[in-house]
């Protein structure tokens, strides 16, 4: 018998909002969604079942992170051990199980105390990073051979970043309060589940994502806190401190952003100060290997070494590299300061990181894992996603068989150099093309996807329709729509005019 529903539920959907369905703006999102029954009607029952759209997005990134754990069953059950190329024609390396004895685990040596031996001498990864690998090291079996040791070490490894793949998936889904449904973008993201456990890069991006979370609810010292623990995992998220400096100083938020400046400052000062005070040589290890290393796999440079008869050394890559930076980094200080209406955070947020990678001397598969979230929240466009995501995919079975090419000796199985180099700019060209994308919806807003929804910055916290007190050129007068654009014009700052603009309208 169906009653009616209790006064708790009804208060409970009151103070909901009003979510965002991709699958009636989105025309790849609604194609899709046939899988499972086709979009969803103006009859369903929202918000009255335990599947919330977070927990199903959840429990979609656990399936998908397990099903990137079938892909690496070849290796697991052998291809890791035996055969000097096998592992790269399965497509299914990690340096996981490599580095349990590579770097001093199997045999109890203590992360950057204890000199490796080999060419080695201490851990090249960020302090946080190295917890992360002793803890699992911890948990794995000291008995068996150390080929069952290695197995049990990525199998620990694997459970651990599967938490971080979850909590990502649904900090996403969580971090657009009106489009939790983004998170299946991150959740089903094919590279990410690829790629999940070739390293340990999911901690850093999981408290990345949380760190966004809490600036998107208004929480400066809980995001400062995060992404300095993040800093301490990975080098990249320090990146963000940049463009929400601009984004501040437009919004004249300076109060917020040294909360959150000392926040990252302090958190990162914890965990690495006690290593730096007693091992300072283990400690800069990460550091100074980053100066030293080479030109590498999946940059332009790797390209443009490889076809030159007289390469550039380490010295010119990492001060062209730097320079490149830089101006990439003056052009998203402009970008935000001249934009007809101040950028969402997400936005530049992605822009600053992808720029990082792009002019960066190495571009491991498993920096898309860095973008995934990002992406999502600055572009949560199904078609523009899924092409990058193609992209990503065909690199990962390119750089796994240059390497089955290059290590397979006369036999020459795989892909040679020079089909190598078009996975490479495929990849690069796929990043690309969502980096200008973004770029349009920063100088045009209404072709940003989330701003036609009613929205101004979800993911902005203090920044959401806060009013601007510094702007420079065209930013500095009233917004105008940009040229031959036939869709719904946004009047700023308005969600019920946005709405009412929408009418028939797709975004």
């Amino acid at each position: 018998m169906c009653g009616m529903p209790s006064a708790e539920s009804t208060q409970a959907s009151v103070h909901e909002p009003d979510l965002v369905r991709p699958t009636k703006d989105d025309v790849v999102a609604a194609s899709g969604s046939e899988l499972i029954g086709g979009p969803i009607g103006r009859r369903a029952l929202l918000g009255t079942s335990w599947w919330s759209p977070v927990r199903v997005i959840g429990l979609v990134a656990i399936g998908m992170f397990a099903l990137g754990l079938v892909q690496k069953a070849p290796c697991y059950n052998g291809a890791w051990f035996f055969g000097a190329s096998s592992q790269y024609t399965h497509a299914c390396y990690s340096d996981i199980p490599h580095l349990y004895q590579g770097r001093g685990f199997a045999d109890g040596l203590v992360p950057y105390f204890d000199k490796l031996p080999g060419d080695m001498q201490y851990l090249e990864y960020p302090v946080l990073t190295g917890v992360f690998m002793e803890v699992a090291s911890w948990l794995t079996p000291g008995s068996g051979s150390i080929q069952d040791q290695e197995q049990w070490y990525w199998m620990v490894n694997a459970g651990m970043l599967m938490v971080c793949a979850a909590v990502i998936a649904v900090c996403v889904a969580r971090t657009h309060a009106r489009r939790p449904w983004d998170g299946l973008l991150v959740a089903l993201a094919p590279a990410a589940a690829l790629t999940a456990t070739i390293n340990w890069d999911l901690l850093a991006v999981a408290l990345t994502a949380a760190a966004m979370l809490m600036w998107s609810r208004g929480r400066a010292l809980a995001f400062g806190v995060l992404l300095g623990l993040a800093t301490a995992a990975k080098l990249y998220p320090f990146l963000l401190l940049g463009p929400l400096l601009v984004l501040c100083w437009r919004a004249g938020r300076w109060r917020e952003y040294g909360t959150a400046l000392v926040g990252a400052a302090v958190a990162w000062l914890v965990v690495n100060l006690p290593v730096m005070l007693f091992a300072f040589d283990g400690w800069s290890k990460f550091y100074t290997f980053s100066q030293e290393r080479g030109v590498d796999f999946g940059s332009f440079w790797l390209i443009w070494t490889q076809n030159s008869s007289n390469p550039p050394s380490t010295d010119t890559v990492n001060t062209m590299a730097t320079l490149l930076m830089l101006l990439c980094c003056a052009g998203i200080a402009a970008l935000t300061l001249t934009a007809p209406r101040r950028p969402r955070f997400a936005q530049l947020a992605f822009l600053i990181v992808a720029a990082f990678i792009l002019t960066n001397k190495v571009y491991s598969p498993q920096y898309v894992l860095w973008l995934v979230p990002l992406a999502a929240l600055a572009r949560p466009k199904w078609r523009d996603f899924l092409i990058w995501q193609a992209g990503e995919v065909a690199y990962f079975l390119g750089i796994w068989m240059y390497l089955a090419y290059t290590t397979s000796g006369d036999a020459h199985k795989g892909l040679p150099t020079d089909g190598y180099h078009w996975a490479i700019a495929l990849h690069l060209l796929g990043t690309l093309y969502l980096c200008v994308l973004v770029v349009r919806d920063i100088l045009m807003p209404e072709r940003d996807v989330v701003r036609r929804a009613g929205d101004d910055d979800p993911s902005g916290g203090v920044l959401d329709r806060a009013e601007d007190v510094f702007v420079v050129g065209p930013a500095a007068h009233p917004p105008r729509h940009g040229a031959h654009f036939d869709g719904p014009q946004v009047e700023w700052g308005s969600r019920d005019s946005d709405r009412r603009s929408l009418g028939a309208n797709g975004a």
